[in-house]
């Protein structure tokens, strides 16, 4: 198959080519590494419970747990709110992290608010003198890197992000039943993940999609509060928006992206993904 798309000539398919990987050259990975890794940050970190900073550091070093793609920041223990913090029980329901036993729980006393679980140390004599806070949802009320509120869990400093507009030709298809055609779409790259497209919402056939209730938070792009299932199936989700997103990512404000996991997404003719 072969399509034409504006701007452009004939598209034909053709198998990627790669060079030969070998002692010579090896293909670069994602670096995870086998041990606790650190480094320093010099972002104004806070977090909030209400109004009341319990966090205010300038100082935070970022961590990773062994084999961890996502790190945690370590707060220096002057930069808390000890005095709120009493020691308190593991999470009855796991949290994203830490991945490794920690050392002691806390809970954080607010007034007459007790938040349980909310901060943790780690069992690393290395890291002593620094505390970790949870930024699972619904513990603290925000998070704030300067003066923009961050979620989800801290960005890492080598994980890029980019947004570019393309008029590459997405078709998303259901079965046999084209849902969104498109040659006005926004492209995510983001480092370790596939490509996802982002299109106009005039380009999608609402009548195959069915709105459910549901969000996710992403430290790199924000809030998504718009999901969609398939009609006839409600209970699979397969596309989502953030009417929103953060201003690194403002491009891809209110357009809506499909799982290539779940239904065929094809690039100029070529699918990519898995469904």
């Amino acid at each position: 198959m072969s399509v034409t798309s504006p701007n452009h000539t004939t598209v034909v398919p053709v198998e990627r080519v790669e060079p030969r990987t070998g002692p010579t050259l090896a293909r670069r990975e994602p670096v995870h590494a086998a041990t606790w890794t650190w480094e320093p940050s010099e972002r104004w970190v806070r977090g909030w419970v209400g109004d009341l900073a319990v966090v205010d550091s300038r100082r935070p070093v970022l961590v990773w747990e062994p084999g961890a793609k996502v790190p945690e920041y370590g707060f220096p223990l002057d930069d808390v709110r000890r005095e709120l913090l009493v020691p308190g029980e593991a999470p009855a329901a796991s949290y994203y992290r830490p991945r490794t036993p920690a050392r002691q729980w806390f809970d954080l006393v607010v007034g007459d608010r007790r938040i349980e679980a909310a901060a943790w140390t780690w069992d690393v004599d290395a890291l002593d003198g620094f505390i970790a806070f949870t930024w699972y949802p619904g513990v603290l009320d925000r998070w704030t890197e300067e003066e923009e509120r961050v979620f989800a869990h801290p960005r890492d400093p080598r994980n890029r992000v980019d947004t570019l507009p393309s008029t590459r030709r997405i078709v998303v298809s259901d079965g046999d039943r084209v849902i969104a055609d498109s040659t006005a779409s926004v492209i995510v790259y983001e480092t370790g993940l596939v490509p996802r497209y982002y299109l106009p919402r005039e380009d999608v056939d609402w009548s195959a999609l069915r709105e459910i209730s549901r969000w996710s938070e992403c430290p790199y792009k924000g809030e998504a509060t718009e999901y969609w299932a398939a009609a006839d199936r409600p209970e699979r989700e397969i596309a989502w928006s953030y009417p929103e997103p953060l201003p690194a990512v403002a491009a891809i404000a209110g357009r809506v992206a499909f799982y290539s996991e779940r239904v065929t997404v094809e690039v100029d003719g070529i699918p990519v993904g898995s469904a």
